[in-house]
């Protein structure tokens, strides 16, 4: 497991991206060594501070595999960081991991926060039809990472996956279950010590 490429953006003016009419989206893999800060990787910005400046979302992995996956349904080429993600990664399985797991990437040590919510921007960017709806079905969204402790990484290095909770709930799962999959939301409810919030949504969508 590792880190295949590591890429950041500037936020730049874009007709398209939304009421911000700025975006950050276009990541791109860098080669030398990156420190990460308690905000993400030193060099990358954001334009919509509001949805993705919180600690919870300072990094933003997205597997290879799932890139692959992909360029077979759209019929194109997808190179790393074009779902803007900072980090893409090699052997991960990046959505089956669990809220709360940890990795060891370099010097620095991240956690699985959750995961990607599709927005506007992201679609735009995308310029494929009914996008969200595909992204959303297919249940693939890349996970959020908050740090941890500050370090630098770079692309080849590890992924070690230093602590893991004995029961928790997967990043797929809570993708799923924010967009309606009762199957998900159960699984979610069925954790020991879940998080209140999705009781309340459960009583929106069980009933």
């Amino acid at each position: 497991m590792r880190i295949l490429s590591v890429n950041v953006g500037r936020s730049v003016d874009a007709g398209w991206a939304g009421k911000q009419g700025r975006t950050a989206i276009d990541k791109r893999a860098v080669e030398h060594r990156i420190e990460v800060r308690p905000n993400g990787l030193a060099g990358d910005e954001r334009a919509d501070t509001a949805n993705h400046g919180s600690p919870d979302h300072a990094v933003y992995s997205y597997a290879r595999e799932d890139y692959d996956w992909w360029e077979r349904e759209l019929g194109r080429e997808l190179r790393a960081g074009r779902f803007g993600e900072n980090l893409t990664t090699s052997g991960v399985d990046v959505n089956g991991a669990l809220v709360g797991e940890r990795w060891r990437v370099g010097s620095t040590l991240l956690e699985v926060t959750g995961p990607r919510t599709p927005c506007v921007v992201f679609r735009n960017w995308m310029n494929e039809s009914g996008w969200l709806k595909r992204f959303t079905a297919a249940a693939r969204p890349g996970a959020y990472l908050k740090v941890v402790e500050l370090g630098a990484l770079g692309a080849g290095d590890e992924v070690e996956v230093v602590a893991r909770p004995e029961t928790g709930v997967s990043v797929a799962d809570w993708f799923r279950a924010r967009h309606g999959d009762e199957a998900a939301l159960r699984r979610i409810l069925a954790v020991p010590g879940h998080d209140p919030k999705w009781d309340e949504m459960a009583e929106r969508t069980l009933g």
